[in-house]
C-alpha cells in the first residue's frame, strides 16, 4: 500500500499537449501528381525557360568588355624595364612602381563605358575578414580606441597611445590603391580619357551608411584628430581624393566599394566611369589605347592576380552568360523530359488498357 506522501507525487509523463499543432492535425493538401498535372508544368517551364535564356544569352553577348591581366609581364617598370612592378614591390615593399600597358581595341564600345579592377584568390567573403570593421565609426560618430568594437582588432589602432585606426579592422587596412590612367592614340595626339571617380557606391551607402565627423568640411584633419591611418595605407582617409575635396574620408566612394565586401574569391569592383563628352561622347571608339599604372598593390602574399575589365553595360548589368545558359539548359531538361513522361504515358497508361481489355471482353 502507497504512504499518503507518495500518493501525491505528481505523474510525469512526456505525452505532448493535445493540440492540432502538437498532435499533427492541421488541414494539409497534398497534391495528386498525375500526367495531366506535371506534363503541362513541364511544358510550360520549357517554353517560358528557352526564350528567356535565349534574351539572356543573347543581351550578355552583345556587351562588349575587354579583359587585361597584368600582373606580372604585362606590367614592367618605367624606371627598370628589366623589371616587372611585382618584382620590384618585392624588392621594396610600401612603394609604388609605374608602367605603362598598351592594347588595342578593334571594335567601339558604344553606350556608357566602365573600368573596373578584379582580384583573385583573395577570400573577401571569410568570416572574421567581413566582421573587421566598425560601422559607427564609418557613420562618423566620434569613437576613440577603448570605445572602438573589438573586430577591428588587431587594426583597432595603437594601443600604447589609445590612438584610433581611421577607419579600424581589416578590410578597411587592406584597401585596393592601384591607380589608372587612360589615353587614346588619335593619329599623332594622344588624347586622356576622363575617367569619373563619383557615383560608382550605391546610393544606399552614401545616404544611410557612411558619413564624416562633425566639422570635417571646415577642417577635414582636425575632424580626424587624434586618429591614425592604417598601417597600409599611405596618407590619411580625409586625403584619399586629391582632386575632388568632396569624395574625401568616410564618404570617399573607393573606399565605399572596396568596404561592399565580395561574396567569392574571384571578384570585380567598379573603379571609375568614363566621362562621356567631346570625343568619347558616344563611348570609346576602336584604335589604340595606353593604360597608365600605379602599381602598389602587392598579391603575392594571398598567391592572387590582378586584372583590368574595360567593359559596357545592359539591363542584366555586366558581361555573364552563365544565366542565359542556365535558363536553356534547365528549359531544355523541361521539355525533353515532357516528351520522354508523354511517351510513357501514352504507352503504359493503366485507364487505356483497362478500356481496350473491358470493350474486348465485351
Amino acid at each position: 500500500m502507497l504512504s499518503s506522501s507518495a500518493r501525491n507525487v505528481p505523474v510525469l509523463t512526456n505525452r505532448p499537449q493535445d493540440t492540432k499543432f502538437k498532435q499533427q492535425k492541421l488541414p494539409a493538401w497534398q497534391p495528386i501528381i498525375t500526367a495531366s498535372t506535371v506534363l503541362p508544368l513541364l511544358f510550360i517551364a520549357g517554353i517560358v525557360f528557352i526564350p528567356l535564356g535565349v534574351a539572356l544569352l543573347v543581351t550578355s553577348n552583345n556587351i562588349s568588355e575587354l579583359r587585361i591581366d597584368y600582373t606580372d609581364e604585362n606590367c614592367r617598370s618605367n624606371e627598370f624595364p628589366h623589371e616587372t612592378c611585382q618584382e620590384v614591390l618585392r624588392n621594396k615593399t610600401g612603394t609604388t612602381c609605374n608602367c605603362l600597358i598598351n592594347f588595342k581595341l578593334n571594335t567601339s564600345f558604344t553606350g556608357r563605358v566602365y573600368l573596373y579592377y578584379g582580384l583573385t584568390n583573395f577570400h573577401q567573403n571569410h568570416r572574421r575578414y567581413v566582421k573587421s570593421r566598425d560601422d559607427h565609426q564609418l557613420l562618423g560618430i566620434k569613437l576613440d580606441f577603448n570605445s572602438l568594437s573589438s573586430d577591428c582588432d588587431p587594426y583597432r589602432g595603437n594601443g600604447s597611445s589609445l590612438q584610433a585606426y581611421a577607419p579600424c579592422g581589416v578590410i578597411a587596412n587592406s584597401l585596393f590603391n592601384d591607380t589608372f590612367k587612360l589615353f587614346f592614340h588619335n593619329k599623332s595626339a594622344i588624347i586622356p580619357v576622363g575617367l569619373l571617380s563619383t557615383n560608382i557606391a550605391w546610393s544606399t551607402e552614401k545616404s544611410s551608411k557612411y558619413n564624416n565627423p562633425q566639422g570635417f568640411r571646415e577642417n577635414p584633419a582636425q575632424a580626424f584628430n587624434g586618429t591614425l591611418r592604417p598601417p597600409n595605407w599611405p596618407k590619411p582617409v580625409y586625403q584619399l581624393d586629391d582632386t575632388n575635396p568632396d569624395n574625401n574620408g568616410y564618404e570617399n566612394e573607393d573606399l565605399m566599394v572596396w568596404m561592399r565586401t565580395a561574396a567569392l574569391p574571384n571578384f570585380r569592383k567598379l573603379y571609375r566611369r568614363i566621362n562621356h563628352t567631346e570625343f568619347f561622347e558616344g563611348g570609346l571608339p576602336a584604335g589604340n589605347y595606353t593604360i597608365e599604372v600605379g602599381y602598389s598593390y602587392p598579391t603575392w602574399s594571398f598567391g592572387g592576380s590582378k586584372q583590368i575589365f574595360i567593359t559596357t553595360t545592359s539591363w542584366i548589368g555586366g558581361k555573364n552568360p552563365f544565366l542565359g545558359i542556365a535558363y536553356l539548359v534547365v528549359g531544355s531538361i523541361c521539355v525533353i523530359l515532357g516528351f520522354v513522361f508523354l511517351l510513357i504515358h501514352l504507352k503504359y497508361d493503366k485507364s487505356k488498357n483497362t478500356l481496350k481489355f473491358e470493350h474486348l471482353s465485351n
